[in-house]
């Protein structure tokens, strides 16, 4: 709202300083500084009221060291970063921007999923909370809103064979549109890493049986947003298992993200790094930079030993908000490295189920691969601290973001 205000002030009266809003670096810088302020001042604000409310996590025992100490821990906190989000956002984002509302409209949907899985926890005294298969069809749910607004709207766009004149500083953040040629497509074009010429399209699925079936793209397409969305948000849900990890991992991966949207929605360094340009994309880096405060904000409570959790209202919107930015940049195939993490604590929890299944058919025993699942609860076991286990997961979760950002230039 203050962008449009500013937009109105700087064009009609020429006020010093209100031009700055016109600059997505700027409006990014503000977007962070104050989601880090909502979320470190007011965060307190709301772990208080859900104590009052005795929100309370209620544990299960799992033979873990310190477990025990984590009951009646408030739960819910997921709310302090959806709301240290949605303000920034509300304030400095363009919010006719077809890629924020998608965010807003994600982060909001799992929100309320989460919300409600939390609530049957906690007030209903109801430890298995929202049955999975509601879980997955609003998984499912926000897949097919995203792919389908991806594939049909017509402010979703690629564009190629641009040429880039001579510019100067302002014109790579105000004036893109006036500094661009080529033409602006619908493509269900992605991108490939550590491959020179690195676009597929996922038409190219349907269209080698007949050019014609072109049109029915969206039944690949769409398909692939539904498992994207539903992995990751499956992904950091899991990971959300002790103190710290989720929110510590979440924001290191958002932050490559936000690298990822600003150089794909400018054309002076899409064009320098000869990867996509995808028109007004860069306008999600507000929303990013937003995300990424509130997260690092509520690391403040949440780090060992944490005096809130997020609960499911944050683990599965976190995970839903960061498939949406990776299919939104066009930078999906990325995931499983920028979300090793995520990705192993699945993998972990998937091979203990599937092979103590197996060997119980086959001996009459399951047997396991890992002490426990997820993976931070088998380093558990083996004796290892909490915060050792958390810090060097983001360690690992460095390197990946290190390895991922390099994908911009090796191929």
């Amino acid at each position: 709202m203050l962008y449009y205000l500013f937009d109105f002030l700087d064009k009609q009266y020429q006020i010093p300083g209100a031009g700055l809003f016109e600059f997505i670096s700027f409006r990014s810088a503000m977007a962070i500084i104050l989601s880090l302020a909502i979320s470190t001042i007011y965060g307190k604000k709301i772990i208080n009221y859900l104590l009052k409310k005795q929100v309370g996590e209620s544990v299960r025992d799992l033979g873990l060291k310190g477990q025990s100490e984590k009951a009646g821990t408030p739960t819910m906190g997921g709310l302090i970063i959806i709301i240290s989000t949605l303000i920034p956002v509300l304030l400095f984002a363009k919010l006719n921007n077809i890629y924020v509302i998608l965010l807003i409209v994600t982060t909001l949907w799992m929100g309320t999923i989460g919300f409600i899985d939390d609530y049957i926890k906690t007030f209903k005294k109801d430890k298995e909370g929202l049955k999975g298969v509601f879980k997955v069809l609003g998984q499912v749910g926000l897949g097919l809103i995203v792919g389908g607004t991806m594939y049909l709207h017509p402010a979703i766009t690629i564009k190629e064979d641009v040429n880039v004149p001579a510019f100067n500083i302002e014109q790579v953040e105000t004036n893109e549109q006036e500094i661009t040629s080529g033409v602006e497509e619908k493509s269900t074009t992605t991108t490939i890493p550590f491959v020179k010429n690195n676009e597929f399209d996922y038409a190219s699925l349907i269209s080698w049986i007949n050019p014609s079936l072109v049109n029915y793209a969206w039944l690949i397409f769409i398909p692939i947003v539904i498992f994207i969305v539903t992995a990751v948000s499956n992904g950091a849900n899991l990971t959300d298992g002790i103190d710290g990890l989720a929110a510590g991992s979440s924001a290191i991966i958002v932050l490559t993200l936000g690298i990822f949207a600003w150089v794909s929605g400018n054309i002076i360094f899409s064009d320098y790094l000869n990867i996509m340009y995808i028109p007004r994309s860069g306008e999600m880096t507000i929303f990013i930079t937003a995300f990424a405060g509130s997260l690092v904000g509520f690391l403040w409570y949440n780090t060992y030993p944490a005096q809130v959790f997020m609960g499911d209202t944050g683990s599965l919107t976190i995970g839903g908000i960061i498939a949406v930015i990776a299919i939104a940049t066009r930078k999906e195939l990325l995931i499983p490295i920028l979300c090793g993490i995520f990705l192993l604590e699945n993998l972990s929890v998937v091979l203990q189920v599937g092979w103590f299944k197996i060997t119980k058919r086959k001996y009459g025993v399951g047997r396991r691969i890992f002490l426990m699942s997820p993976l931070h609860h088998h380093y558990q076991k083996k004796g290892l601290h909490e915060s050792k286990i958390v810090v060097r997961f983001w360690i690992v979760g460095i390197f990946l973001a290190i390895v991922t950002i390099i994908t911009l230039k090796v191929r």
